[in-house]
């Protein structure tokens, strides 16, 4: 009997130190919450406020062009009598022109608020993905899994999120920075 219990003792240990290690490597998996991290980054609302700045001014220029074209339009409805058939036929062309250009314009205005707004959602989210990185390596997690929402975490304990660590952490690193 003797015999029998000493490899039991020796095989429970085992079980016991495996089960350690595996518990203790499943609890270096945590998440973060995208979404809020993107919300609550004080950066975030610094480069949304100009990139607004920027779409309010490039959207002024469209409508300063529209406005012109528009009161070109009145002119020519209110002089279009005075006319004759080959003044009213150039002004209409050079009206329609005017127009296209303006239409054109605007859609390059439109790319370009596009471009602006992506890049600007880039800089906050490389600076977020750094971030998240190195305090990662610094405090020993072997995966941090963002949350979006969208599904890929559908449950974590709460004590594996790390959003608000993170949030606070990120915030003070950007108040150093300005």
């Amino acid at each position: 009997m003797n015999k029998l219990s000493f490899p039991i003792a020796v095989l429970a240990l085992v079980i016991a130190i495996g089960s350690f290690f595996y518990f203790q490597s499943t609890s270096k998996q945590v998440y973060v919450d995208v979404n809020k991290l993107l919300e609550g980054y004080k950066r975030t609302k610094v480069v949304r406020a100009d990139f607004e700045e920027k779409a309010k001014t490039l959207n002024a220029n469209v409508d300063s062009l529209m406005t012109d074209w528009q009161n070109e339009l009145k002119t020519y409805e209110k002089e279009r009598s005075k006319m004759t058939k080959k003044e009213l036929e150039l002004k209409q062309q050079l009206l329609s022109n005017k127009q296209q250009q303006i239409n054109n314009y605007q859609q390059a205005i439109q790319k370009q608020i596009q471009d602006e707004d992506k890049k600007a959602t880039q800089t906050v989210i490389n600076d977020i993905n750094d971030y998240v990185q190195e305090y990662g390596k610094e405090k020993g997690y072997d995966i941090i899994f963002g949350a979006s929402g969208s599904g890929n975490i559908m449950y974590a304990s709460d004590a594996s999120d790390l959003t608000e660590i993170v949030l606070e952490g990120l915030n003070a690193e950007f108040e150093g920075k300005k």
